[in-house]
């Protein structure tokens, strides 16, 4: 029997995360959260087996959330899941500490295999997230590396938000921050992208599919 806290901002995709979980895994517990303060304290009020976490909630990037709790409890397994291109995540999921990342377009089947491995004490990843994994392991990020790879976890947030066509007051709103705040940060990823424009980076969004998921 295993514990598995699922963590997702829509609350259909939480029902259905755990109505599978529920008719194929053997679950002693079963909890649910939309929020990373929701997650944190969830995972400080009692023990789990498995973290399933959207990479995208509506108040933190999944990822950091995903640091933050390897800062308090390295050993707990979390698998990400995300509407993203699996090449575009992934890699930014393992290296902030995730066991596991598959896509939200997974079939039922390789969600349950990915929890129970992860239960186990293994990792998984689906074969197009681990290709990718090993190209840029092997790569070792070169300098040559896509504009996009230069960031971090947050500022790539907001590039894909900006590529959905999103407003930085809107974009504040989303993610509880200051629009100074999303302003600067659009100003650094123009830097470190180098480009002069709003408009450069929503068509560089576009063609690379680099937009946030509704």
């Amino acid at each position: 029997m295993i514990r598995v806290l699922v963590a997702d901002r829509h609350p259909v995709v939480r029902t259905g995360l755990r109505a599978i979980l529920v008719r194929r895994c053997h679950i002693a517990t079963l909890g649910e959260a939309e929020t990373g303060p929701e997650v944190l304290h969830l995972i400080a009020k009692q023990p789990w087996d498995v973290i399933v976490l959207d990479a995208s909630l509506p108040d933190r990037n999944g990822l950091e959330i995903v640091k933050e709790i390897k800062r308090t409890r390295p050993k707990l397994p979390i698998l990400v899941i995300s509407d993203h291109p699996e090449n575009e995540l992934a890699v930014r999921a393992l290296r902030a500490g995730a066991a596991g990342y598959i896509s939200k377009k997974a079939t039922p089947a390789e969600l349950v295999n990915a929890v129970l491995r992860l239960a186990q004490g293994q990792r998984y990843m689906s074969p197009a997230a681990a290709e990718e994994l090993i190209t840029a392991l092997g790569s070792g990020y070169p300098s040559d590396q896509a504009p996009h790879e230069r960031l971090s976890n947050r500022e790539f947030q907001v590039l894909c938000l900006l590529g959905s066509g999103k407003s930085v007051c809107r974009i504040a709103e989303e993610l509880e921050r200051s629009v100074k705040t999303i302003s600067t940060y659009r100003a650094r990823i123009l830097t470190k992208m180098e480009m002069r424009s709003t408009a450069q980076l929503v068509h560089y969004a576009l063609q690379r599919r680099l937009t946030e998921p509704a």
